[in-house]
């Protein structure tokens, strides 16, 4: 179990190999991998909450718990460092769902749990929407171009650069960049006019 407190700095590792060495067996590889990516998730997860307004919960149990279920992952084949970030930030947006669904049923009269959806490298001006109707977007979303959908993903909940993301997916930065552009004008289209995109807003250009 991750500590409670930040763990002391180590020197440089290799995360890639330090990734390998546990999908192998390495116990001790697994132990070491927490210091080693520390620093990464914690940016992480401040830059997937940064956008949201009045929250309770602290980029220091976020990466917690999402370090608690990366390691729970026994099925995943680790490739390298950008596919663990990928997965994380995958990780985050489910704790990040689940942690505003228990606040809206708390609430109850609304609370909603509100964030934005803009990025400065983005051409396409952003509303102000729910953490929840984001979350349903992205769903209709990947139903229609998964890969857009999983761009967004890692942009928006894990905070990856484009280059990063381009590593995730093996696509060029400048695909990334073009399809980032495309879902999220798509996204805004969604969020803003409630249209259905299944049936009326049809698929993101690419």
């Amino acid at each position: 179990m991750p500590p409670s407190t930040p763990p002391e700095p180590h020197p440089p590792a290799d995360v890639t190999a330090l990734l390998l060495a546990w999908g192998a067996g390495d116990g001790n590889a697994a132990e070491r991998l927490l210091p080693a990516v520390y620093d990464e998730l914690r940016r992480q997860a401040e830059r997937a909450m940064r956008r949201e307004g009045e929250h309770t919960l602290q980029a220091t149990a976020l990466v917690h718990e999402a370090y608690l279920r990366l390691v729970d992952q026994r099925r995943v084949e680790w490739r390298n460092r950008a596919h663990f970030f990928g997965i994380a930030a995958q990780m985050m947006r489910r704790i990040l769902v689940d942690h505003a669904r228990e606040r809206q049923a708390a609430k109850r009269l609304g609370g909603a749990v509100r964030v934005e959806l803009d990025d400065q490298v983005a051409t396409v001006a952003a509303p102000d929407v729910e953490v929840l109707s984001l979350d349903r977007a992205l769903d209709d979303l990947a139903a229609l171009d998964p890969r857009q959908a999983h761009i967004v993903e890692l942009r928006y909940f894990g905070g990856l650069s484009e280059q990063e993301v381009g590593a995730v997916l093996s696509l060029s930065r400048a695909t990334v960049t073009r399809e980032w552009q495309s879902a999220r004008a798509w996204l805004y289209r969604r969020l803003t006019t409630g249209t259905d995109p299944l049936t009326s807003a049809g698929r993101p250009e690419s």
